[in-house]
């Protein structure tokens, strides 16, 4: 029996769905990572931990927030589609390692979980795009956070995929 086209198109929404919605990277903290049996962390950089573009000093906050889990045994590791360069000085800034035009969704989280050395069931995806950060998270079998954008600051296109991305999470 073929299924309808609607019917298909909801098959295949799994992988653009996150596992967790937050406001923000701060409301993950250890208790929780190990609450849902997360020992490392992917994080994109531009909108999810600092404005896209920003290039002032590392917020306090964010700092901290590495600090401490880090201090709990979690691994963090930046998996971001920025220039080289921009995810170097943003490595260095925030004391972790990372990799910059990293290809996601497909190629960065492989890569990114590979660095960490763990099972992709214990590894958390977090970002603040659906077809990057998500999508990819899913493919590779990670637990995947959406998080709130930190700014409205963006590429144009970006903005376009933002509509879709609302549509999709309401389904």
């Amino acid at each position: 029996m073929t299924p309808h086209p609607g019917e298909v198109t909801l098959h295949y929404l799994w992988m653009l769905r996150p596992k967790a919605q937050l406001s923000s990277v701060l409301e993950i903290t250890p208790q929780w990572l190990q609450e849902r049996g997360i020992r490392g962390l992917l994080v994109d950089l531009d909108n999810t931990l600092v404005p896209y573009k920003f290039k002032g000093e590392a917020p306090e906050a964010i700092i901290a927030w590495v600090r401490g889990l880090e201090a709990a045994g979690v691994r963090v590791f930046l998996v971001s589609n920025a220039r080289r360069k921009r995810l170097k000085a943003w490595s260095a800034k925030l004391g972790v390692e990372g990799i910059g035009l990293a290809g996601k969704p497909w190629f960065g989280i492989r890569k990114g979980l590979k660095q960490l050395g763990l099972p992709a069931s214990q590894v958390a995806m977090v970002g603040d795009q659906v077809f990057t950060d998500v999508l990819g998270g899913n493919l590779a079998g990670a637990y995947t956070v959406l998080v709130t954008p930190v700014s409205d600051k963006e590429l144009g296109y970006t903005k376009l995929v933002r509509q879709l991305e609302r549509l999709i999470l309401k389904q």
